[in-house]
């Protein structure tokens, strides 16, 4: 199978070259990557350039944006940019982050699951994170969910979805969509991927009330909103997160924000985060 690799890029110096070392390294190669250097200030863009001049896969795209790191919107904005660069000639597309080492064989099993189920829309691995000298699962979401910063869609499942929303919530609701079109998303625990950066350490503080946002342009409605809040706040440690989040749905909810999603999709959303709810509770 052949795949296609976008990478968005801020200020990335530390972590790029690791992140494409371990991409050209992969038992089975992707066809292309783009690297989409987004306003950095740093040398992101001459390390990607070194590496596009000898590998002939890897082409630099330059973007320019503001520079306020909020989540999700920006980084869709530059996955995007890259997006319009490629054609439609691939198997399935990869979203990954710039902070990433990869194991050798990440992408050849990827391709082992899209092969062995026609059904399967989405696949990918789990982050681990270092502490103490260890790497360790970053535990900030359910196993049965892919991390946004490496996201690997089967191009029929990635065109049906409607590609990447720029907007925080994107990590989400393209794994709720792929549901709501009967595709399987995949997580296999074997795939160990290196987390170089903690999830967030850029984040403007602005950006603690766009979860509540997210959860609101999901169609989630208040009381499932309310225990993912609960939920996501004991998670990361920071309880007080909650009242954040609860004010972001309510700032959205009052200024009438368009959702992500269309009525059907949210009603199908509502009833699929209520089932998996109740199994949780009750086995």
């Amino acid at each position: 199978m052949k795949y296609y690799i976008i990478i968005p890029a801020h200020n990335e110096e530390s972590f790029l070259s690791l992140t494409l070392q371990s991409i050209i390294e992969q038992t089975i190669l992707p066809s292309k990557i783009v690297v989409v250097n987004d306003n950095s200030t740093d040398k992101t863009a001459e390390i990607a350039s070194a590496f596009a001049e000898n590998n002939p896969t890897i082409t630099l795209v330059n973007k320019t944006s503001e520079a306020i790191h909020l989540p999700g919107s920006k980084v869709i904005q530059a996955f995007n940019k890259g997006l319009e660069t490629v054609d439609d000639d691939y198997d399935f597309i990869v979203k990954a982050d710039a902070d990433l080492i990869f194991p050798k064989n990440y992408f050849e099993t990827i391709i082992n699951h899209f092969k062995s189920d026609d059904k399967t829309g989405m696949v990918g691995g789990f982050a681990y994170i270092e502490k103490n000298n260890d790497w360790i699962l970053e535990n900030l979401t359910d196993k049965d969910h892919i991390r946004g910063a490496f996201k690997a869609y089967r191009k029929e499942t990635f065109k049906q979805i409607g590609g990447l929303k720029p907007a925080m919530g994107w990590d989400t609701v393209d794994e709720l969509l792929c549901k709501f079109y009967n595709w399987k998303v995949v997580t296999d625990q074997s795939l160990q991927v290196k987390h170089l950066k903690p999830t967030g350490a850029n984040y403007n503080k602005t950006a603690r009330y766009k979860q509540g946002e997210a959860f609101y342009s999901l169609g989630y409605g208040f009381f499932i909103t309310a225990i993912a809040s609960a939920k996501l706040a004991m998670m990361k440690k920071k309880p007080l997160l909650f009242l954040d989040y609860i004010n972001g749905f309510w700032k959205a909810k009052s200024a009438k924000k368009p959702l992500l999603v269309s009525d059907e999709q949210a009603r199908f959303i509502r009833n699929y985060r209520w089932k998996k709810m109740k199994e949780k509770l009750f086995g």
